[in-house]
């Protein structure tokens, strides 16, 4: 079992400690008798930094728990890397976290006690789980609604609470006298892990079996957060000493999620720097509209509306084109055999113009067959006729795919393909309108 420095003292950045074991499979590995390094639990991701030895300073990559309570510290240095002797078992390292994550990380851990704790006060919304990303967190909240003003409502008695610079005391406690404390939730005795706060809450004390265990007269305890007249919760996490340290919270986003609602947040330093990036961002969009960033709302509405209204413009424009064109075509191509066949090679129509010049030569007139290909900016074919026509546009449409190494198919009156070049295009539609010809005199 290894002694986790942190349930004591998150502030804690430095440790001497023993190596218990040295493992180079899967990838570099030590085993501590003791370690500041917080592992991954829960919501809470864990610590990175550095553990040294009189001859070399290796990154510690990852921290991970194990089911015997001993934390194992990835390492970036390859297999075969080490100076062996400064790492065997017995061998005395120093060890070093990086402090600008691990005080994130408390900033982002204690803000969501507080957090949790308000919606609770506020609203009676518990937390069933807490999220802990790279660039945000999140809590899930037990609730069949959540409004954008319940949640700035939270979020402002959250500051107030940590504008008050409160207490965040650590405390250890049985389970029996836990259950008589109020705690904002009480973690199941099977597995003593606060549902919406990472880590083992239950710590194990001398002479008790294993860690995490909650069996009466083991000498096991809860570990609990006690956040001065707000919020008690048992947690395995690292937390600030004053509701003062985490500096703000900002509540960016609600969305409902499962059975309940998420609320998207961030804190502390991280609070600052996405608020930054979110007005940097505005700024310059706002400059592509030449308005201030609270105009940009209503100036984006304005833009999009006119993109519509450009669109269904031009949309109505290849409407008209495409039937001007289709008479064209068909009033310059002679009728034989009771069919006026269209075979027509353009240099640049995509899919959708190729198959609404096909419906409305199709529609036109009674009798057409159109052959259509298209060389850019995709390679594509559409075959079409007129309802009623005898043809299998469908199944010709596969064989000359087969031919091109193209993909495509459709029905009997209309069908589509698209081949990787243009190559042999021109020559496929002769083939085709050649079968379709002598179909016709049969």
């Amino acid at each position: 079992m290894t002694d986790r420095l942190y349930y004591h003292d998150s502030f804690l950045y430095d440790f001497d400690a023993e190596v218990l074991e040295v493992s180079e499979s899967p990838r570099p590995a030590l085993i501590l008798d003791r370690t500041a390094f917080y592992p991954t639990s829960g919501g809470q991701v864990f610590d990175t930094g550095v553990i040294s030895t009189p001859n070399q300073t290796l990154k510690v990559t990852e921290v991970a728990d194990t089911e015997d309570g001993r934390i194992v510290h990835y390492l970036e240095a390859p297999v075969g890397e080490f100076h062996r002797n400064d790492l065997q078992p017995g061998a005395r390292i120093h060890g070093a976290i990086d402090p600008a994550r691990r005080r994130d990380h408390m900033q982002q851990h204690s803000a969501q006690h507080i957090l949790s704790a308000a919606f609770v006060r506020l609203f009676d919304m518990p937390t069933v789980s807490f999220h802990m990303g790279d660039d945000y967190c999140s809590i899930d909240l037990n609730t069949p609604t959540l409004t954008r003003q319940q949640a700035e409502q939270a979020e402002r008695l959250s500051n107030d609470i940590i504008l008050e610079d409160r207490s965040v005391a650590i405390r250890f406690v049985t389970r029996e006298d836990a259950v008589n404390l109020g705690l904002r939730k009480l973690p199941p005795a099977a597995t003593p892990t606060e549902g919406d706060a990472p880590g083992p809450a239950a710590v194990a004390k001398p002479g008790s079996t294993k860690p995490g265990s909650t069996k009466p007269g083991r000498g096991d305890q809860l570990r609990l957060i006690d956040i001065h007249d707000f919020d008690l919760c048992a947690c395995g996490g690292t937390h600030v000493n004053q509701t003062g340290q985490i500096g703000c919270i900002l509540v960016r986003k609600i969305e409902k999620a499962r059975a309940g609602w998420r609320v998207e947040f961030v804190a502390g330093q991280r609070a600052v720097s996405t608020a930054r990036r979110d007005f940097a961002t505005l700024s310059e969009s706002a400059a592509l509209f030449s308005a201030h960033i609270y105009d940009l709302p209503q100036q984006a509405r304005k833009s999009f509306d006119e993109i519509r209204s450009l669109r269904k413009q031009t949309e109505n424009l290849q409407e008209q084109l495409a039937e001007a064109q289709a008479a064209a075509l068909l009033a310059e191509t002679s009728e034989a055999d009771g069919h006026k066949l269209i075979v027509r090679t353009f240099s640049a129509r995509d899919m959708n113009s190729l198959k609404l010049l096909a419906q409305k030569l199709t529609r036109l007139a009674p009798n057409a067959i159109a052959l259509l290909a298209s060389t850019s900016p995709q390679p594509a074919l559409v075959f079409a006729e007129s309802a009623g026509q005898p043809f299998d546009l469908g199944a010709l449409m596969k064989e000359t795919m087969a031919r091109l190494g193209g993909r495509g198919g459709g029905s009997r009156e209309m069908a589509q393909g698209g081949v990787p070049t243009p190559d042999g295009l021109a020559t496929a539609l002769s083939e085709v309108a050649s079968q379709i010809s002598t179909a016709a005199k049969s």
